[in-house]
């Protein structure tokens, strides 16, 4: 016997079980979004590697660790997608989407990053993107994080904190850049290797460092609110503004930095306490450089992604992600002429209920087994037909989770006593 073939590791399986949850965050997700404004993008998950270096930045963990690359078969270097914005920017500009316009939009799907499987981290794993092109003033800012927050609201999610920071422009970062190689420079000899190594190439992010045997060299740098110009000071200080006048609560991060090179001026996470070390669910900020970066006029933008796989699983730690039956009315059969009407009548259910979800009996078996079946399928009633009902143009509508009485109904009745029987609101939703 062969031996079975097994999921790559880190790509992992979402079972049947599974996916209400996931369900229930996309449509929340696209419900808010549509409440402001935001429109739907799809971009492909494999881009031309140049992309990646150019707007993340070579000298980042993920262009020089994570990502997939390879040769297709015309000799060209593609990458499977580590993120979605430089794809949705490259999207912009090879569509004319920047020319006079502004936009306001989102993307979800699957991203790739060769990293050490753990929990709440995978090597494919699934983000919800959020994208604000043309916007240069704080007020964007603000909606965005606003809209987060009432994505959460939407979830029932709680617990969650918002940190801020802000980068400052390029060249404001560069200044600061200088006075935090001096700084690292002096503490050297204790910097551990992958610090040593973005001394070189981006210092910033060794205030990233999760080694607790940093932490103290990094209390001691240089604080990047400290040396902000005073357009991104008067734009930090905007989007606080607005935050505290939406009584949105927040706390100022100067430690906050962000994994990719393209973010300038603002950046933000929101933070959990009930996952362990993966503690941001949600991160973004400004990245106003990228557009010019990728070839196309200089262009102001922001945007956030979160992990679906974390948000899933906060949904699950707190009681939000009940599961959900995959059907409603489950048409149970017996004999081949039942079989025939059944088929018919469950299209006429679906005609007359639009959303009421109809399982039909296939592969035949006793009205035993077949009703196992529908209790096993989670369905509210299960409607029997056979020779006889048949016969009188009635199918028997039998309770399987309420206290409701058995009785027959006329198949142009079965409607009206769905909706009685509270299976299904007559308007097509549940």
């Amino acid at each position: 016997m062969r031996e079975n073939i097994q999921a790559v590791r880190g790509m992992n399986d979402l079972l049947p079980g599974d996916s209400a949850a996931w369900q229930a965050l996309e449509r929340a997700a696209r419900e808010t979004f549509a409440e402001y404004g935001y429109r739907e993008i799809r971009v492909p998950v494999l881009e031309r590697t140049e992309l990646f270096k150019r707007s993340i930045g070579e000298f980042t963990d993920i262009v020089e660790k994570e990502m997939y690359t390879f040769l297709d078969r015309g000799g060209d270097s593609v990458t499977l997608r580590p993120e979605a914005t430089a794809g949705i920017v490259r999207a912009c500009l090879t569509n004319g989407l920047l020319h006079n316009q502004r936009q306001k939009l989102w993307l979800m799907g699957p991203m790739f990053r060769y990293e050490r499987p753990q929990k709440g981290r995978y090597r494919q794993f699934h983000q919800i993107d959020v994208e604000a092109l043309g916007f240069e003033g704080p007020d964007v800012d603000a909606e965005l994080i606003l809209m987060s927050a009432r994505l959460w609201r939407r979830l029932g999610i709680g617990g969650l904190s918002l940190h801020l920071n802000s980068l400052g422009t390029p060249e404001s970062r560069a200044a600061y850049r200088v006075r935090l190689v001096e700084y690292f420079r002096r503490h050297e000899t204790s910097l551990d290797e992958d610090s040593r190594r973005r001394l070189e190439g981006n210092p910033m992010r060794i205030l990233d460092s999760k080694n607790p045997a940093m932490r103290e060299i990094v209390a001691g740098a240089p604080l990047i609110t400290d040396h902000l110009d005073p357009v991104s000071a008067e734009h930090f200080e905007g989007l606080r503004d607005r935050l505290d006048a939406a009584g949105v609560p927040y706390a100022v991060n100067p430690r906050l930095v962000r994994g990719l090179d393209y973010y300038s001026r603002t950046v933000f996470e929101w933070i959990t306490g009930d996952l362990g070390a993966q503690d941001a669910v949600c991160s973004g900020g400004r990245y106003d450089g990228l557009v010019a970066q990728l070839g196309g006029e200089p262009v102001p933008a922001i945007g956030w992604a979160l992990g679906e796989e974390r948000i899933v699983e906060l949904m699950r730690l707190q009681g939000r992600a009940a599961s959900e039956s995959a059907v409603d009315v489950y048409l149970a059969l017996a004999g081949t002429a039942a079989e025939r009407a059944g088929l018919q009548l469950a299209e006429r259910l679906r005609d007359a209920l639009p959303g009421l979800r109809v399982e039909t009996n296939c592969g035949g078996g006793s009205f035993k087994s077949q009703l196992k079946r529908a209790d096993r399928s989670g369905a509210r009633v299960a409607l029997i037909l056979g020779d006889d009902e048949l016969a009188l143009g009635v199918a028997t509508l039998k309770p399987l989770r309420e206290t409701l009485e058995q009785r027959q109904v006329a198949f142009d009745e079965l409607p009206a006593a769905l909706v009685a029987a509270g299976i299904a609101d007559g308007r097509g939703t549940h």
